[in-house]
């Protein structure tokens, strides 16, 4: 796509050097992103965007220097697509399964991130998050991945604060016109010493120039990984199958597609949980029409998902028998659509109009475990028939006034609905009976006042963005904006009632152990950000890049939370609560070819760096998974089919921590990484070293190391979560 703003703030420096940090090479992003805004014709000109990841085939302008890095090796190396973010200016990831990272933006993560795979969102199915919307879909089903953080336009959804992440599955292959029938197909294999991680997929397609037809499916699993000390993090492991099938048909400018497929995991540990997924099946859905018209083009998605999912321990946290240890289930169920016109009003003119709506039902219940006290007779209902509606509805005007200055405006208005039904513990009696002896069951009380109020509750929130963009000259460009972003509690935030011991410790996404109740009063947040980019660059915008981008967000009714008790061992229990909160920060990135030789190759450098603070202004503490300053460099180099980088991973000690709930301090590090690849014809090989020289580190927002906790016999104070140690790398792929 051509971009028209940096709405994506610093995350659009990732331009010429992010994708090689994020393991990618520039060439893996769209050429078009970077072309100088006055030299395109504003009729047909887009929103802001960053193409992370895109076709192989999009090179960089001729003489930009590096060129394909084999993206799909590249996405291979890895089972969590979110990690392919990783390095990208304001990005930041919370620790959780092999498979289920949650990203962040600009400080404010979860489901402050709009994450939309297939231009569909995927609503929590879990307590704890352990199947994100980024876990539904296997790095090797990626075609694309867009960013945009920060001043975010409205036609790029709502229900958010901090920006979307919009990830694509590959669109449908074609014959060209006339071709006779083609088919094609690719296999591709991959293996990380570290954990004895395995990968394998497979593509195939066949098509005319009228109808296509074609499989993906993959299958990746890992032991425990070890640490740089020769420690083996527990409940690292993770076993995941994707297998997805897609037709497409086409004629005259109109183009429509269906998919379906499923997905399973048999189980994924959760070193920061004190539980662990035990399976998780997931099918869906999804159909999109796309139409070129003579007023303008149309989009338009219908979506379904089923998730079933349970988790329980496995072996690290105690295993558990068959029918026994403490089953807990969800089902959830996500459907709806999306429909954008946009209509070329003029040369200078473009109007953008859309509506959605997007639905989830929630069922979270907890079998009775035969022999227990505590949790028996009953089924304990966490969310019983929990439903979440949203109906959005936007209108974008994007105006080119010359070819220095160029205005976007939006408003939006989404309308959220939410419910549930009655609730019941595990038990309505204290265990032992009504005697002197006995057990406190505070389970029952909240199950009776919980019952006893209405659940039902109604969000209008209003969303608006204002950009500006200037460009003096052919070598600067700067940016401005104002965004004012609204989210609503998710279903867990507002309806999880228990605040017994185990029933609040069995509720929360934070990777901390710590319990957590739901608050069916909390207010939505509404997020007040303004930014500013200045860009420089050489006049062709193919030799270097500098960008800066500081911003500073305000946000009423932030939901944080407020201490109401405490659990063993140093725990505690918080219910979510609103204050009003601050996030400030600021991101620079640069790149530059450096050297250029037909004999010896071409060599770029790259960069990013990243800063923010948050802080409660309610209660002064810092706010919760806040990423320190942190930098990622890299060389890289090319000669013909051979790819090579050097990485530089460096974070400071991460000492701003929020004490209500017993954040812990993470030290400073460095990590080196290698990577290189050469392709010939259709066959691809690749090979890397992952930390290199084996640190001992502790990732900042990876959460605690509570299986490795528990293993110890759960003494003292527990501790970050270590990282892994090296690991080597190689993989191939084959197309024919």
């Amino acid at each position: 796509m051509t971009s028209r703003f940096a709405a994506a703030g610093a995350l659009r420096a990732a331009l010429l050097s992010g994708a090689a940090l994020a393991g990618l090479s520039p060439a893996a992003v769209s050429a078009q992103t970077i072309q100088p805004l006055s030299t395109q014709p504003l009729a047909v000109q887009s929103l802001p965007t960053i193409s992370v990841i895109a076709s192989p085939d999009d090179a960089l302008p001729a003489g930009a220097g590096l060129g394909g890095d084999g993206l799909a090796a590249r996405l291979l190396t890895t089972s969590d697509v979110a990690a392919l973010l990783r390095g990208l200016p304001g990005v930041s990831l919370y620790g959780n399964g092999g498979v289920s990272s949650l990203p962040a933006l600009n400080g404010l993560g979860a489901d402050r991130v709009n994450v939309l795979v297939d231009g569909a969102p995927v609503a929590p199915a879990c307590p704890n998050q352990m199947n994100p919307a980024l876990s539904a879909i296997a790095p090797t089903r990626v075609a694309k991945v867009e960013v945009l953080a920060g001043i975010t336009p409205v036609s790029a959804g709502g229900d958010s604060l901090s920006g979307t992440i919009s990830v694509e599955s590959a669109p449908p292959v074609f014959a060209a016109p006339g071709e006779a029938v083609r088919t094609e197909g690719k296999l591709s294999g991959f293996y990380r010493s570290n954990g004895r991680g395995v990968t394998g997929a497979a593509e195939a397609s066949v098509a005319d120039d009228t109808f296509s037809l074609g499989y993906n499916g993959s299958w990746s699993r890992a032991d425990n990984y070890k640490a740089g000390n020769g420690q083996t993090v527990r409940s690292t492991l993770y076993n995941v199958q994707d297998n997805a099938v897609t037709f497409g048909a086409r004629r005259d400018g109109h183009q429509f597609t269906l998919q379906g497929g499923l997905q399973t995991m048999p189980y994924q540990g959760f070193p920061t949980q004190r539980m662990d997924l035990t399976d998780n099946r997931s099918v869906f859905v999804n159909g999109r029409y796309e139409g070129s018209f003579d007023w303008g083009t149309l989009d338009a998605r219908a979506n379904w998902r089923r998730t079933r999912h349970t988790m329980n321990f496995l072996d690290d946290k105690g295993g558990y028998a068959a029918g026994g240890g403490m089953p807990m289930d969800t089902l959830t169920t996500d459907a709806g659509y999306s429909v954008k016109a946009t209509l070329q009003l003029s040369a200078r003119d473009t109007l953008r109009v859309g509506n959605e709506f997007r639905h989830t039902h929630l069922d979270d219940w907890w079998d009775p475990v035969a022999g227990s006290m505590m949790m028996s007779p009953l089924t304990y209902w966490n969310v019983n028939g929990g439903t979440r509606n949203r109906v959005g509805t936007f209108a974008e005007w994007e105006a080119g006034w010359s070819p220095a200055w160029t205005t976007l405006l939006g408003v939006r208005n989404d309308v959220v609905w939410m419910d549930t039904g009655a609730v019941q513990p595990y038990s309505w009696q204290n265990p032992l009976g009504m005697g002197m002896m006995a057990m406190a069951n505070p389970d029952a009380a909240d199950a009776r006042a919980f019952n006893a109020r209405g659940h039902a509750r109604t969000d209008v929130n209003v969303d608006v963005t204002a950009l500006v963009r200037y460009t003096p000259s052919d070598t600067s460009a700067v940016e401005a904006g104002y965004a004012r972003k609204t989210r609503s509690p998710n279903l867990y935030e507002r309806y999880a009632w228990g605040t017994g011991a185990m029933s609040s410790s069995m509720n929360g996404w934070f990777g901390d152990a710590n319990g957590y109740v739901g608050n069916p009063d909390l207010k939505p947040e509404v997020a007040n950000t303004v930014s500013a980019t200045l860009s420089l660059h050489d006049a062709t915008h193919k030799g270097w890049e500098v960008k800066l981008t500081p911003y500073y967000t305000y946000v009423q009714n932030f939901i944080d939370v407020e201490r109401i008790g405490a659990l063993s061992n140093g725990f505690v229990k918080l219910r979510f609560a609103n204050h009003d909160a601050i996030l400030f920060g600021a991101n620079l990135s640069a790149a530059a070819n450096v050297y250029q030789d037909e004999h010896v190759g071409a060599f770029r450098l790259s960069g990013v760096v990243g800063w923010v603070q948050g802080r409660n202004l309610d209660t002064g503490d810092a706010l919760y998974h806040i990423m320190p300053l942190n930098a990622l460099l890299t060389a890289e180099h090319r000669l013909g089919g051979w790819s090579s980088a050097v990485e530089l991973q460096a974070t400071a000690r991460k000492e701003r921590v929020q004490a209500l709930r017993n954040e812990p301090e993470t030290p400073s590090y460095a990590l080196v990484n290698l990577r290189t690849g050469y392709e010939w014809g259709d066959v691809r090989i690749d090979a890397g070293v992952e930390n290199l020289f084996d640190r001992t580190y502790y990732p900042p927002l990876g959460g605690v190391g509570y299986a490795d906790y528990r293993a110890g016999g759960s003494q003292g104070t527990v501790g970050p979560l270590l990282g892994a140690g090296r690991s080597f790398v190689a993989g191939m792929t084959v197309k024919f």
